[in-house]
């Protein structure tokens, strides 16, 4: 494996390139040859997470009975629902983790007015399709529904009242919701499948949307039973339409239609597409976070990693002499490597995270460690150093394949902990401690011992016994 060392040499060359290359840069921009449209171009620059940039964390919560069963998937489809609302917002770096069963843990890094954020999740987009009976309701009105009747209506802003296919909003005969009235929900948006802008025949907006098999059967039973009856279509509580079912609709496909522009058409699209929460989420707390610090945090970790980074090159050249020197030179690949992984993937670092990848580099430099007094033992006894090389890196190869493994054992473990219960900054550790391990086991078996065999297979042992620390 190790006889070319040249095109291994090559590939560690184009490796270092690109890691200085990113790790240098903001942002990275390829073009085509064939063409002004660039192949690729991503922001690159370091993100960092609440703790070091400063922000807002706020904690979500189902909005249900205390004694109802939150469904697992109805937290996942919701915090991703709420990332797509927030990324709208033009928010960078959101972290959102579900915590426990029925709470979301949501983090804006350097978002400044905390009231609009806040503002933003507490509307719940929840689309619901009521039942109104023979007593329809003007558009604007705040209902109380069965589904989640413990949650207190948003006050969400009147809506210009749609119409769907096969039915008909009536004018005159609205009436206003009585106060202890609870209406029942025939179903919600999640059996909403897809929702597009279109036209009709008199080249009107409308909205086309199509259900779920789920949707369809609910929907079309609903309607074959209740012809010439009401049914609301309700965001976050709020009436935005109530038209009479004029005949059975079975095919689990319609269309809103009302007096929208190209604007408002394709803004309640994107409301229906990803404002269908499956359950009402509650805002519970919310906090700003202060940068000042997390600036301190930042330069003291830098300096800390620094020092740390000195200190082990000096005692692997002092220590091992020649090998170490070369040992040093891949701690300093594993460095650049390692940073242009945070950058590409991208990881958003926070002081946990910083802490982990502190860590790691004494675990690159345990690899080493391992190797170099194997490489003394067979030097002792008598091999050449082409021989003691391989050897020493073969039987230090076990123990540095276990204690890796164990360390990213751990890593896993603590992953799954940090994402069950909404610990970002444990998430943040074991990410960066994974990665910086998967990353000195590649600088132990690929740089470290090519650069070994490149500058020491033509040495003589016996001519240059204090290069190896003899």
């Amino acid at each position: 494996m190790y006889r070319n060392k040249s095109l291994w040499l090559i590939v560690i060359a184009l490796l270092l390139i690109l890691s200085l290359w990113v790790d240098l840069s903001k942002r990275i921009t390829v073009y085509s040859p064939f063409g002004d449209k660039p192949l690729v171009d991503r922001n690159v620059d370091v993100k960092l997470g609440l703790d070091l940039r400063g922000g807002v964390q706020t904690l979500l919560e189902a909005d249900v009975p205390a004694d109802s069963v939150v469904k697992a998937e109805d937290m996942a489809i919701a915090k991703s629902i709420l990332e797509n609302r927030a990324n709208g917002l033009g928010v960078s770096e959101v972290v959102m983790q579900v915590a426990g069963d029925r709470r979301i843990v949501a983090e804006f890094p350097g978002v400044t007015n905390s009231e609009d954020v806040v503002a933003s999740l507490k509307q719940t987009a929840l689309l619901e399709f009521v039942d109104m009976g023979d007593s329809p309701l003007p558009e604007g009105t705040v209902i109380k529904t069965d589904f989640a009747t413990g949650s207190e209506a948003p006050q969400s802003e009147p809506t210009a009242a749609p119409a769907t296919d096969d039915s008909a909003v009536p004018e005159s005969d609205a009436a206003p919701a009585p106060a202890d009235k609870v209406y029942h929900t025939v179903m919600t948006g999640t059996d909403l499948n897809t929702a597009s802008v279109g036209r009709d025949s008199a080249g009107q907006y409308v909205i086309n949307f199509e259900l779920t098999t789920n949707g369809t059967r609910i929907f079309g039973d609903y309607t074959a039973k209740n012809i010439g009856k009401y049914l609301a279509i309700v965001l976050d509580k709020t009436v935005i339409s109530s038209p009479v079912i004029n005949q059975a609709i079975t095919g689990g496909q319609g269309s809103i239609s009302g007096s929208y522009t190209a604007e408002s058409a394709n803004a309640f699209v994107v409301q229906l597409r990803s404002g269908a929460l499956p359950i009402p989420i509650k805002v519970v707390e919310s906090r700003t976070v202060g940068p000042t610090l997390g600036e301190e945090s930042v330069r003291k970790s830098v300096l800390a990693g620094v020092i740390g980074l000195i200190v082990v090159i000096l005692f692997m050249a002092l220590n091992y002499r020649m090998p170490g020197v070369i040992a040093a030179a891949a701690l300093i690949i594993y460095s650049l490597i390692s940073l242009m992984l945070f950058k590409l993937i991208p990881v958003v670092l926070t002081l946990p995270g910083i802490a982990g990848f502190i860590l790691s580099i004494g675990m690159a430099v345990d690899a080493n460690v391992l190797i170099f007094e194997r490489l003394k033992e067979e030097l002792r006894a008598g091999r050449n150093l082409r021989q003691a090389i391989d050897l020493a890196w073969s039987r230090a190869w076990p123990s540095i394949r276990d204690s890796n493994s164990s360390t990213l054992i751990t890593c896993v473990i603590l992953f799954i902990f940090g994402n069950t219960f909404g610990a970002s900054m444990v998430k943040g550790f074991s990410i960066t401690l994974a990665l910086g391990v998967l990353v000195s086991l590649f600088t132990a078996i690929i740089v470290t011992r090519t650069f070994l065999h490149a500058v020491l297979d033509n040495l003589k042992i016996g001519e240059h016994p204090r290069w190896f620390g003899l």
